[in-house]
């Protein structure tokens, strides 16, 4: 992104206040709707494989703030001192019940937590861990980091097979690094620029088509693929539903940073 089209979105406190109570009330909504899935992946998680239910971890949030972000457990007790940060599809640190968990996103569902608490929003840039966020271009940065990051976004979706890409790489750490986290930024700070609440209603019920369960998932086809830094995307195309133009100009987002 040229330096000129760098530049801080102006915030109004209504604007916050009205996102902050429709985060909060979705969020306890959901909480609530889908209490017995919740109940079905503590139960998985604590019967599969010793070690606690939860897995948190310091994440950057809005300003630079740390928060612990909470996720169901996925992996081994200790994984996260036993290997790189980033996990890929062959790792084997992911117990069985894990792999299930994370194949249906069932594990992101704790964050309905910390959007209610105010640490998250439902839609924005996914949180880093805070060495991948020294590695952010400064100015990019300070956009990427002006707003609450989310549970999902436009990066969370393009990227939702993130460690399929990771599971041939020999350093996938690296390569997380310096071939996919410079796309997440680009994409993050344009969608900070452009937020609105009507493109995060269009974001949501993207969510929700893409990981409601395995029927949707084998309706979902694919419009093609994009190499951009040696990654390539996906085109989603839900059947009898024409692309949007901001779905277009998100494509072109990943295709700058090129």
């Amino acid at each position: 992104m040229p330096p000129q089209e760098i530049r801080l979105p102006a915030i109004r406190p209504t604007d916050t206040a009205i996102r902050r109570s429709l985060d909060a009330g979705i969020a306890l909504t959901l909480l609530v709707l889908l209490s017995p899935v919740l109940l079905f992946a503590a139960v998985l998680v604590l019967f599969s494989s010793r070690g606690s239910l939860f897995y948190r971890q310091k994440r950057v949030g809005r300003d630079g703030h740390l928060f612990d972000i909470c996720k169901f457990r996925t992996m081994r007790t200790g994984a996260d001192r036993q290997g790189p940060s980033v996990t890929s599809a062959d790792d084997c640190r992911i117990t069985p019940a894990g792999r299930f968990l994370r194949n249906y996103k069932l594990d992101e569902l704790p964050q309905l937590w910390n959007v209610v608490r105010g640490d998250m929003s439902l839609v924005g840039p996914r949180p880093q861990v805070p060495r991948f966020v020294d590695c952010f271009e400064p100015s990019l940065r300070r956009i990427v980091l002006h707003v609450r990051p989310g549970i999902t976004g436009p990066t969370a979706l393009h990227f939702r097979h993130e460690e399929s890409l990771l599971a041939d790489k020999p350093d996938r750490e690296s390569f997380y690094i310096e071939q996919i986290l410079p796309v997440k930024l680009q994409m993050d700070a344009e969608y900070v620029q452009n937020r609105s609440l009507r493109n995060d209603l269009r974001i949501l019920s993207q969510t929700a088509w893409m990981f409601s369960g395995a029927p949707v998932q084998r309706a979902l086809k694919f419009g093609g693929t994009r190499k951009h830094h040696g990654v390539t995307l996906p085109t989603p195309v839900v059947p009898g539903r024409e692309i949007s133009s901001a779905e277009r100009g998100q494509e072109d987002i990943v295709g700058a940073a090129h």
